[in-house]
């Protein structure tokens, strides 16, 4: 009984990292600078995400373009690209794969 509990747990908790990491994967603010001109009415601030450039002024508007290509983006963001979706990739897999060990669900290549 007492181990259901821990691995009920330990599911919801790889579940609460998978959608952290989409949610991170989604962010368009990973790189942001602010450029402010000679006076404040031209001030703009740039995120730099992992799929699309956003600038947004100082009147509220908010202009974002999407990467071209890959081979665009700086070499930090590329990596850190790969690496999420990578991470993406292996908690779908570490999740899936942890379902079929648990001790109350059954699954037909491990059934006990």
């Amino acid at each position: 009984m007492y181990s259901t509990g821990l691995e009920i747990l330990g599911i919801i908790l790889a579940v609460a990292g998978w959608l952290g990491v989409m949610v991170t994967c989604g962010l368009p603010m990973w790189r942001v600078a602010a450029y402010i001109g000679q006076n404040i009415v031209i001030s703009q601030v740039i995120w730099e995400g992992l799929w699309m450039n956003c600038s947004v002024q100082s009147t509220g508007q908010m202009h974002c373009k999407v990467h071209d290509s890959m081979l665009g983006l700086p070499v930090d963001l590329q990596a850190a690209r790969a690496l999420v979706i990578i991470s993406l990739v292996l908690c779908i897999v570490g999740i899936r794969s942890t379902l079929c060990f648990l001790s109350f669900v059954a699954c037909p290549p491990f059934a006990k």
